[in-house]
């Protein structure tokens, strides 16, 4: 039976993702850097695995089929625990935010993955995956397309420890990834305040432009077009309870809404398109998991592999909503 391990499987998004693999039936192995935490969640596999030993997270990788990395920041997490998924011939998902280390894993590790025929997704999660894969079924069928904003709307956003740690390094990064005028773009950018339509009941929204999120590196891999950006709502991180509740239960957590809205504007034409859902936690942790389970059913192609480019992303987001992950709209073409 293939072996699906869950790395950080102690935190909010490893729980959620465990609780969907055994949901499917999948034969589960638990692990993460803090063995009493482990311990605690009383399982019967579980694998201590530490960043700072390498031979732990070989012992890892040889253990299991697929690896679901959801231990952030991934700054610090991402490339220790996927070198040693390359390594072992191990296929591997993570729940990346942070572009930098999707990008360093695709630089770093994309030979290795074909050369043991390996299939790695970094970035399927919530931010970054839900967006490239929107983009990319939004921009189906726009010809010359001139620009793609992936723009989030979320409300009662209660971050985790991880959450907040990563927010803090995104906010610090002056060596921002950009993607325009055909190419990526490296380089500190200023912040600027936007307005975005989104979709009733929504509507106009006032946004940061742009949010280093991985979409303007993982979207012109598998869409052509001369400029990304990501965008966010500005009241996001204005709302109180972000960064004051690391420590709330899982139901509370759960107790978010959002909208993420595709706009693809090209020479000849335009589309548009959105996701519509409550709790953004648990989109993250099905998507990662309807990533793993394909993955492991031999259904994608080996190699560092964007979501967009690993799935046919309309249906993807199709089986998501099927799973009540969110209410999809695709697409509508002027």
């Amino acid at each position: 039976m293939t072996i699906f391990a869950v790395y950080g499987a102690t935190g909010h998004t490893g729980r959620l993702v465990t609780t969907d693999l055994l949901s499917r039936g999948k034969d589960v192995l638990l692990s993460g850097r803090d063995p009493d935490k482990l311990t605690e969640l009383s399982h019967p596999r579980t694998l201590t695995a530490r960043l700072d030993d390498a031979e732990s997270l070989r012992a890892l990788a040889d253990s299991a089929d697929v690896i679901i990395n959801c231990a952030g920041p991934f700054a610090e997490t991402g490339l220790p625990v996927a070198q040693a998924a390359a390594e072992a011939g191990c296929h591997y998902v993570d729940h990346s935010v942070e572009v930098h280390p999707v990008r360093r894993i695709y630089d770093t590790l994309g030979e290795a993955a074909q050369r043991a025929g390996i299939t790695m997704i970094p970035s399927l999660s919530f931010y970054g995956g839900l967006g490239d894969l929107l983009a990319g079924a939004v921009a189906r069928g726009v010809p010359d397309i001139d620009r793609i904003t992936v723009a989030y709307a979320v409300t009662n956003w209660k971050m985790t420890t991880g959450a907040v740690n990563t927010a803090r390094l995104l906010f610090a990064d002056t060596e921002r990834i950009g993607f325009a005028d055909g190419e990526l773009q490296i380089g500190f950018v200023e912040p600027r305040n936007a307005v975005f339509a989104f979709p009733p009941p929504v509507g106009p929204r006032s946004v940061i432009a742009p949010v280093p999120f991985p979409e303007a590196f993982t979207v012109p891999r598998h869409t052509p077009t001369k400029a990304v950006e990501a965008q966010l709502t500005a009241r996001t991180f204005e709302e109180e309870q972000a960064f004051s509740s690391e420590h709330v239960a899982a139901e509370e957590r759960a107790d978010s809404e959002f909208t993420i809205a595709a706009q693809v504007l090209g020479a000849h034409g335009s589309a548009s398109g959105s996701l519509r859902g409550r709790d953004l936690w648990r989109a993250g942790a099905l998507a990662s998991v309807e990533a793993a389970v394909r993955i492991a059913g031999g259904a994608v192609k080996s190699g560092v592999r964007s979501p967009g480019e690993a799935f046919d992303a309309a249906e993807f987001l199709g089986a998501l909503a099927d799973r009540d992950a969110f209410a999809i709209d695709l697409p509508k073409q002027a």
